[in-house]
């Protein structure tokens, strides 16, 4: 009987060291996962980061190059085109003031009294009246200041 008491108080701790080392094995693949995981996450956030900067960025100038576009049209006296333009402009500025992700709070504020001659200018253009590349030209200069001022 006392080899069958040895056989059964053997066998626990043998198990015991095999959990054992299946844990340590477990704590290390995790930290070896972290390793490569963390700097991966930490590039892949950066990355995101700058993405949504160059957006916000190409917003910015996709609405000031409607607007420059605008401008130039009317001056060499296409007005249909110079009024495209104004409206693609007047409507990413529009749709951009809503989101306070493209304009700071005083920047919305500012553009309020741009957005006031928005139909006399495009009713400008449609009469093909030749003031209109003056307006177009203030209210470029005006944009500008406000955006980057």
């Amino acid at each position: 009987m006392n080899l069958v008491s040895e056989d059964l108080q053997a066998k626990p701790s043998k198990s015991g060291t095999l959990m054992q080392r299946v844990m340590i094995y477990a704590a290390v693949l995790l930290i070896v996962f972290l390793l490569g995981f963390v700097p991966m996450w930490l590039k892949a956030r950066a990355a995101t980061n700058n993405l949504a900067e160059a957006e916000h960025k190409l917003v910015l100038s996709q609405t000031q190059n409607d607007l420059a576009s605008a401008v130039i049209d009317a001056r060499r006296g296409d007005y249909e085109p110079a009024r495209q333009a104004l409206s693609r402009f007047f409507n990413s500025l529009s749709a951009a003031t809503g989101s306070s992700a493209n304009y700071t709070e005083a920047q919305r504020q500012s553009m309020q009294p741009l957005m006031a001659g928005r139909d006399e200018l495009i009713t400008l253009l449609a009469r093909n009246d030749p003031s209109s590349a003056d307006r177009l030209a203030d209210l470029f200069v005006a944009y500008r200041k406000i955006v980057s001022g």
